[in-house]
């Protein structure tokens, strides 16, 4: 029985990653930090699997927790997911991002090596590195007016979809935290021929997400105009576009990438689709009844009738299924703007007012991100869940009364 060590299981995708190793016959043990209360994460508990991994109280920021640790399961496999994952409190706290990102990374690298253990490492890299990608030149121009210099400058545009040789220009600190940890483990393969394997995996939602990610905060806020516990619903920027995909084909990557990656490579993981957190509201108000007729700024003006038809959408050589709002938004045609205050989505059951929060709009904003993920298909990687798929999954968790009244990192 092969045996697998997973740093941060007790985030969000690590009890899914469990549940499909130990489908797979693996023998699982979990870190989880000293301060995390109750012992068994209540993710894990939430997937039936807490009887089955073994968990480990540590902490990355600490080598020598993470040399016991590995003293204690001798993994076949490490995946290392372990990370401060929230892009805007990067921005708030970036000295406790980058400690336990990027140190925490080093640390877990140097305790494999001191032990001289002989396991593959998978990290849990992010699309976050790639940050600025531009898909015109007119948002180049955009960028350079707004920032002043773009380093490094395009060799192409436009630069999707983006792949593993595609330019790194990270917007957060958690995005700078996240190409440390990426380069620290090609090096410690060159350096010391370590079995490492990056995964710059595009954005992954599902049940359990915390709902201060948009898509958990989406649903969440959907669920609760359905259940009448609120008149409005609150959103930062609706107009960036990303690569959304299932949790589970994101795990499905991971163990993929452990059995099949060469070592010192980098696979990018996503979809190969993007769509607008505009879509994805709309989509959420779908899901829990309230068919979306229209979309429109307060003032009535930028209105868009049907906005969730299906437009069939082929651009930057890649193609997927969109909708008639982000048809518009990726044409150029339509953008709507903090001065707007806000939408009004006219719906089956009433207008829904959505207000624009500017503290949920970000200091530097990564317009779109769009995969292209040939590199680990041709290792027999597959996209099975839908964005719809994801939203109805994400709505139906939140109809859990509990689970919808309390806050969740």
């Amino acid at each position: 029985m092969k045996k697998a060590l997973i740093t941060g299981i007790s985030g969000f995708v690590g009890p899914y990653l469990a549940k499909k190793l130990l489908h797979s016959g693996w023998e699982v043990h979990g870190l989880v930090r000293r301060t995390s209360t109750p012992t068994v994460p209540e993710r894990v508990a939430h997937l039936g699997i807490a009887a089955n991994v073994r968990m480990l109280d540590g902490d990355v920021t600490d080598l020598t927790s993470l040399l016991d640790t590995l003293d204690a399961t001798k993994p076949d496999a490490i995946f290392h997911l372990a990370a401060q994952s929230y892009v805007p409190r990067s921005f708030v706290n970036p000295l406790e991002t980058c400690r336990v990102n990027t140190l925490g990374t080093a640390n877990l690298l140097e305790a494999v090596r001191i032990k001289n253990l002989d396991c593959k490492v998978v990290f849990a890299g992010s699309s976050e590195e790639y940050g600025l990608q531009f898909a015109s030149q007119a948002q180049y121009e955009q960028a350079r007016t707004k920032y002043g210099t773009i380093f490094p400058e395009p060799i192409r545009i436009p630069e999707l979809p983006i792949d593993e040789k595609n330019l790194l220009r990270p917007m957060s600190p958690y995005a700078v935290s996240k190409v440390q940890g990426d380069f620290l483990l090609q090096n410690y393969h060159y350096s010391y021929r370590m079995k490492t394997v990056v995964s710059r995996g595009f954005n992954h939602e599902g049940a359990g997400r915390g709902d201060h990610f948009v898509t958990a905060s989406i649903a969440r806020q959907c669920v609760q105009l359905k259940q009448q516990e609120t008149k409005k619903i609150a959103l930062g920027n609706v107009n960036a576009f990303r690569d959304w995909s299932h949790v589970l084909d994101i795990v499905d990557g991971y163990a993929l990438l452990e059995e099949k990656a060469a070592s010192g490579e980098v696979y990018v993981q996503g979809s190969m689709r993007t769509h607008s957190v505009l879509s994805y509201l709309l989509l959420a108000l779908d899901e829990v009844g309230y068919k979306v007729e229209s979309v429109a700024a307060f003032s009535g003006q930028k209105r868009v009738d049907n906005p969730l038809e299906e437009v069939p959408q082929t651009r930057f050589g890649a193609s997927w299924t969109g909708t008639r709002v982000d048809d518009a938004l990726l044409a150029g045609s339509l953008e709507y703007q903090a001065e707007d205050k806000g939408l009004t989505v006219r719906t089956s059951q009433g207008d829904v007012r959505v207000e624009f929060d500017i503290e949920r709009f970000r200091p530097a904003e990564v317009p779109i991100l769009l995969s292209d993920t040939r590199k680990i298909q041709a290792l027999g990687f597959e996209v099975r869940k839908s964005v719809r798929d994801i939203v109805r999954d994400q709505v139906n968790y939140y109809f859990d009364e509990g689970r919808r009244k309390k806050s969740r990192a």
